[in-house]
């Protein structure tokens, strides 16, 4: 199972930080008994490793040397892996860079690594057999992905950052196989690159008769690229720090990974 994180974007909307902010500090995890920072895209990928993933795919761009270093050695028990992206041109262009590790049986997830939400197994609440979309209620859909579906479920149409948006339910991360994975990216293709946005690409792709689902399972979503979502995150955070399962910490071993993981999160 492969999960494919795609991190070369430049993020100016919170800049200068002097590193890459998939690397933000917020909230904080475990390291023995000792807390230290968590990186906001450690969220992203407890949550991929959670779903079954072995393998995740950092897509990373010019001056992401530091992604690189710090999930070198994998995360819990799945290994890292890094393509480059030469110039952030778009969501699309970044994920089917991993296109050459995808065998079309296996799945897919794919998130963002500057968001936070919950619950924390959201992706286990989507098929691994289907295109579906993990959904949450936003206040201010016109920001995002807006994902009208019809009564069964099924996405009619995907609203990139409409102004009238039909829908407060946005999709926050997304699963599927293998083969549609190279479905969609040939379409992509034929389509001369022109999608930046995977909205788009979906709603050609169900144009030309695919089927996508929208899982409304989300509870909280919150883009860390700005300072306001910033602050947001760290007040959700707060309400959220206990360990849900009653299990003790599970760290990486130090063979595979410098990065500790643990079953709950907080600030």
């Amino acid at each position: 199972m492969l999960g494919i994180v795609p991190a070369a974007g430049r993020g100016s909307r919170i800049q200068p930080l002097g590193f890459s902010k998939e690397l933000l500090p917020v909230g904080s995890r475990l390291d023995g008994q000792i807390e230290r920072p968590c990186a906001v895209s450690e969220y992203l990928v407890r949550r991929m490793v959670r779903n079954g993933v072995d393998r995740i795919c950092f897509i990373i761009g010019s001056g992401k040397s530091d992604i690189l270093e710090y999930y070198a050695a994998g995360y819990d028990n799945a290994a890292a892996i890094f393509v480059a992206q030469p110039s952030p041109v778009g969501l699309c262009d970044a994920i089917f860079r991993a296109a050459p590790l995808v065998t079309p049986e296996e799945t897919v997830l794919i998130g963002l690594p500057d968001t936070i939400w919950f619950p924390e197994d959201g992706f286990c609440r989507l098929a691994d057999d289907r295109l579906s979309f993990l959904m949450f209620p936003v206040d201010r859909p016109e920001l995002f992905d807006a994902v009208v579906l019809d009564g069964n479920g099924r996405v009619e149409q995907i609203q990139v950052k409409q102004a009238d948006a039909a829908t407060n339910w946005v999709w926050g991360a997304f699963k599927m196989p293998g083969r549609i994975f190279h479905q969609l990216a040939a379409l992509w293709r034929q389509r001369d690159g022109f999608d930046e946005y995977f909205g788009t690409l979906v709603n050609a792709y169900l144009a030309s008769g695919g089927e996508a689902y929208g899982v409304k399972a989300g509870t909280a979503y919150v883009d860390v690229g700005t300072f306001n979502g910033y602050r947001t995150a760290l007040r959700l955070l707060e309400g959220n720090d206990a360990v849900d399962d009653g299990t003790l910490p599970i760290f990486a071993s130090r063979d595979r990974s410098g990065v500790p993981t643990v079953p709950g999160e907080g600030a």
